[in-house]
C-alpha cells in the first residue's frame, strides 16, 4: 500500500504543478528534493511572484524511521517505527477575490521491531478559505467534495464536513479559517471497509481537488480590487498563520520528527498584517465574511 500509494501522490503532484503553471500564464515552480538524515526525504515544489499566486507550494513527502519519543507520546505506543507518505499543497493567490486553498492526502505506517504492521491509516482533505464571500464559489467547492464522497459512502460528507469545520477552527478567535470542505483522519480499515476502500476514496478526493479550485480562481483571478480590500486579504491571512503555527497537526508532526522547515512553513503566505483590533465596518463585505466563519453553514 506505501509503494501504491506514493507513486499515486507523485503523480498528483505532476498533474497539479503543470495546472497551476498554465492557469497562471507567468510564473514556474522551482523544485527541491531533500533528504532526511533519519530516513526518507521529499520534493518541494514552490511558485512565487506569478501572475496568478504570489505563493504556492505542492509538495510531497516519504519519511521513515523510528518514531521519535514525542510522537510515541502522541500515539500513546512504545519503541515502534513509522512510515509515513503524503502530498500537501497551500495555494495563495495574489488577488484577494480569489481565495487561499489548502489541501493534503496522507498514509501512515506503524511497526513494531521485527517489522510487521501493527497499524495503518490514511487521512486528509481539502478546504477552502475566502477573503471575500462568493457563495457560488463555496456551493461549486462543497458540491465537488459531496460528489467525490458519495461514490463511496453517503455518510462520509456531511461526516467529513462537520470534521472540517470542527478542525480548522480558530478556537482562540472564535472563528473559523475559511469555509471548511473535508478533514479525515485515522482511517483504518474496519467492518466491511478494508484499507483498499479508503485508498479508492483518498485518491477520490484528491482528484477531484483540480475540479474543484481551478473554475474558482479562474473566475476571481482578473476581477478588479482596491488596496483597501487588499489590506483585508493581509488581516485575514494573519488568522491563516495563526492556525498553523497554533493548531494545525500537520505542522506539529512535522517539526516533532525532524522534518525540512522550509517545506513545513511553506504553507504561510509572504505577505501578512496583525492590525490591532481591527474590526470591519458592520454590514460590509467584510463583515459578511466574518458572520460565516463564526457559524459553519451548510452550502449543499
Amino acid at each position: 500500500m506505501k509503494d501504491l500509494f506514493y507513486a499515486y501522490i507523485c503523480q498528483l503532484q505532476e498533474q497539479i504543478t503543470e495546472a497551476l503553471e498554465k492557469i497562471d500564464g507567468k510564473a514556474r515552480f522551482r523544485q527541491d528534493e531533500w533528504q532526511r538524515a533519519e530516513g526518507g526525504g521529499g520534493r518541494t515544489r514552490v511558485i512565487e511572484n506569478g501572475a496568478v499566486f504570489e505563493k504556492s507550494g505542492v509538495n510531497i513527502s516519504a519519511v521513515h524511521g523510528a518514531l521519535p519519543e514525542a510522537m510515541q507520546a502522541y500515539f500513546k505506543v512504545g519503541d515502534v517505527d513509522f512510515f509515513a507518505c503524503g502530498l500537501s499543497l497551500v495555494l495563495h493567490p495574489q488577488n484577494p477575490m480569489a481565495p487561499t486553498v489548502h489541501a493534503n492526502w496522507r498514509y501512515f505506517e506503524m511497526y513494531d521491531k521485527t517489522g510487521q504492521i501493527i497499524d495503518q491509516w490514511f487521512g486528509g482533505g481539502q478546504d477552502l478559505t475566502p477573503y471575500y464571500l462568493f457563495e457560488e464559489d463555496a456551493r461549486h467547492f462543497h458540491k465537488i467534495c459531496q460528489t467525490a464522497c458519495n461514490k463511496h459512502h453517503t455518510d462520509f460528507y456531511v461526516q467529513f464536513k462537520k470534521q472540517c469545520d470542527t478542525y480548522f477552527f480558530n478556537a482562540h478567535r472564535g472563528e473559523a479559517r475559511g469555509i471548511g470542505g473535508l478533514f479525515f483522519d485515522y482511517c483504518r480499515a474496519k467492518n466491511d471497509f478494508s484499507i483498499d476502500n479508503w485508498y479508492a476514496f483518498v485518491t477520490e478526493v484528491g482528484n477531484s481537488f483540480l475540479d474543484a479550485y481551478l473554475p474558482i480562481v479562474s473566475r476571481r483571478k482578473d476581477m478588479p480590487y482596491t488596496p483597501q480590500q487588499r489590506n483585508w486579504q493581509e488581516i485575514r491571512r494573519g488568522r491563516y498563520v495563526e492556525f498553523n503555527l497554533v493548531h494545525d497537526k500537520g505542522t506539529l508532526f512535522g517539526l516533532k520528527t525532524n522534518g525540512r522547515i522550509e517545506s513545513i512553513l511553506m504553507s504561510l503566505p509572504p505577505k501578512v498584517q496583525w492590525v490591532y483590533d481591527y474590526q470591519p465596518e458592520t454590514g460590509s463585505e467584510e463583515d459578511k465574511l466574518l458572520s460565516v466563519l463564526k457559524q459553519p453553514k451548510d452550502w449543499v
